[in-house]
């Protein structure tokens, strides 16, 4: 399944905005999973859908009802597409050069968050990793005009906490897992 991110409004048939039945009315074919608190210091809801032989494959997020944030699994989800360009379970290092190449032409501004994931505020986009038989593969997580000022930033923008726990993205060969700062969870935990 192929779905389009149209930047800051939506992305395959998932508009920003949405609420919780319109996003599962949207998803024919997957089932919710399970609902979470999505973050230890906001009011976000996260709904995971996925396969009817559970296997997770969207996390909507919501904040006062409305979906903000969308994260597709790297193995499992849709093929999320931006200008005709793959972005879902790719090589980090191809999809950097893809940033790198936009960013340099002018097309887009690419930032680098503190845990090192490029995104861009303009776009609404961050890209994240996830571990996939035994080799890192992107992630992304996508959000509305609303929310996309300093999405590439997990102390400041909008992206709920869980979706930064983690591999961190790959800068060298080696691979390194963060939760972030559990000091200040309290009894939160990431729930993936």
């Amino acid at each position: 399944m192929d779905w389009e991110l149209v930047p800051l409004e939506s992305v395959g048939p998932l508009c920003f905005g949405m609420r919780i039945a319109e996003v599962a009315a949207a998803l024919p074919g997957m089932i919710e999973l399970r609902r979470f608190r999505a973050d230890p210091f906001e009011e976000i809801i996260g709904v995971e859908f996925g396969t009817p032989n559970a296997e997770p494959a969207v996390y909507a997020y919501l904040i006062d009802g409305g979906l903000f944030c969308v994260g597709v699994d790297a193995v499992r989800g849709p093929q999320v597409k931006l200008w005709g360009r793959e972005l879902t379970g790719c090589m980090p290092a191809d999809l950097q050069q893809f940033l790198h190449h936009a960013h340099d032409c002018e097309v887009i501004q690419v930032s680098y968050g503190p845990r090192g994931n490029p995104g861009s505020n303009g776009l609404g986009l961050v890209l994240r990793v996830q571990e996939a038989t035994s080799r890192m593969l992107t992630r992304p997580v996508m959000v509305g005009e609303a929310w996309a000022e300093r999405c590439t930033d997990d102390w400041e923008g909008a992206i709920p906490e869980c979706e930064w726990a983690g591999y961190l993205w790959p800068w060298s060969d080696e691979t390194e897992w963060r939760h972030g700062p559990t000091e200040h969870w309290g009894d939160w935990q990431p729930p993936f």
